[in-house]
């Protein structure tokens, strides 16, 4: 795993997990975090953060998070989401 994952709503935390990849919907469409990817800031519009292995990898589990909105933050393998669940 590469990627520490954070999904913050008002009503506390979502997730924390170790992940290899997330794929977030963004406001100009949808995009994927992998390990070392660039610092970014970003508004997210409803859809679904999808989140867990690569397809290269098995067995380390996989997720999904549907939101209204938000905004997510990328930097040094953190991924830190603050979002309105639907």
């Amino acid at each position: 795993m590469g990627i520490h994952l954070d999904i913050i709503s008002p009503e506390g935390t979502v997730v924390c997990q170790e992940v290899d990849r997330v794929e977030l919907p963004g406001a100009k469409g949808r995009f994927v975090v992998l390990k070392d990817h660039a610092p970014i800031v970003s508004s997210l519009v409803e859809g679904d953060i999808v989140y867990g292995e690569t397809p290269a990898q098995a067995g380390h589990g996989a997720g999904a998070f549907h939101i209204k909105s938000g905004f997510v933050e990328v930097v040094d393998n953190h991924v830190i989401a603050c979002v309105e669940p639907k």
